[in-house]
């Protein structure tokens, strides 16, 4: 393969993304970040990008490194308008045009994540997240939000997670969200350096959907801590283009945070 995981993860998210969506993404999050920088300069002129509760002027996104904080004011410097109300979440008319991307030290099968912590006792965490702050909220309304991960184990994907911070198809079926009167549509993909996961129709338990090049399905099952929804017949995850790789390396990602450079 010609490029990173990473790069690959920030390529594949990027083609998912459509113009005119809203696409905000939380701190410490470069492969999400790199995607919609990505989606943004390639096909989505018209899109809205919100890092860290702030619109981002993307001419000036180039001319910083990954991630660029909602609170550098760079960001802005020529703009003929400034908002720093991309975090007032009932300013948001449109909850179905918002697309949002989520971490988790835990998740299970039915895409529920954790970012609180590891242990029985919240009060005495074994290993304390960074918190879940909005992510509740915004995975909760959006109309769809993707799972990214930055390692794919068995210690990340679990049978169980100890707390639950976003509510993905909680125990499963296709009506969990809807029972449970969450309005927004959940989960799509769970994206991870091995793969990309998608949920079945119906139980809405995690699926592969495609190994990246190199990676095998056996990798796969013997680094996921449940068992996985195999199909018959999975793809290779489609490599970059040329293009594609020029402008995530000489536009987005300049000092090569994806590269590990």
């Amino acid at each position: 393969m010609n490029c990173t995981p990473q790069e690959l993860m920030a390529i594949f998210l990027s083609r998912e993304l459509k113009d005119g969506e809203q696409l905000q993404v939380g701190v410490a999050l470069p492969v999400p970040e790199a995607a919609v920088r990505l989606a943004h300069i390639m096909h989505g002129p018209n899109m809205e990008l919100i890092f860290l509760g702030t619109r981002m002027n993307v001419h000036q996104l180039e001319s910083l490194p990954l991630p660029a904080f909602g609170w550098d004011r760079r960001v802005v410097r020529w703009a003929e308008s400034y908002s720093d109300r991309g975090h007032r979440f009932d300013q948001v008319k449109d909850w179905n045009k918002r697309v949002f991307f989520i971490g988790g030290i835990q998740v299970d099968p039915m895409g529920n994540t954790n970012l609180i912590g590891i242990g029985e006792n919240h009060k005495r965490l074994k290993f304390r997240g960074p918190g879940s702050v909005g992510t509740p909220t915004l995975s909760t309304h959006v109309g769809r939000y993707y799972i990214v991960l930055n390692q794919h184990s068995a210690r990340t994907l679990v049978e169980k997670c100890d707390f639950i911070s976003s509510v993905g198809w909680s125990s499963g079926g296709a009506d969990a969200r809807k029972k449970l009167g969450i309005p927004g549509g959940g989960p799509k993909y769970c994206v991870t350096p091995l793969c990309v996961m998608d949920f079945t129709e119906e139980e809405k338990t995690m699926r592969l959907k495609s190994l990246h090049p190199g990676v095998t399905c056996e990798e796969v099952e013997l680094n996921t801590g449940f068992s996985l929804v195999i199909p018959n017949s999975v793809p290779t995850t489609t490599p970059p283009t040329e293009e594609e790789l020029d402008v995530l390396r000489t536009r987005v990602d300049k000092t090569g945070i994806l590269r590990g450079t």
